[in-house]
C-alpha cells in the first residue's frame, strides 16, 4: 500500500480524506485527501469519515467531493 493510513489508533485502512479543525470557530472541515501530510490535519479512511462526529454545538463542513 503506497498511501497514507487512517489516522485513527489500531486502524490499518488506507487514507481517502483529510480532516481540521478550527477550534476559535467550533468547526470542523472534513476534505479529500490532503496532496501531503500535514501535522496539523488528520487523514481518515471511509469509513471513519462517514462515522465522524464532533463535540456539541460544532458544525462539520464536508466537501462536496467526498458525497457519491
Amino acid at each position: 500500500m503506497d498511501g497514507r493510513l487512517c489516522s485513527k489508533v489500531t486502524c490499518a485502512r488506507e487514507a481517502v480524506a483529510t480532516l481540521t479543525f478550527d477550534y476559535g470557530d467550533q468547526m470542523a472541515a472534513l476534505g479529500p485527501l490532503g496532496g501531503t501530510d500535514h501535522p496539523h490535519a488528520h487523514d481518515l479512511c471511509a469509513q471513519h469519515a462517514e462515522r465522524l462526529s464532533v463535540p456539541a454545538g460544532w458544525i462539520v463542513v464536508r466537501h462536496e467531493a467526498l458525497r457519491a
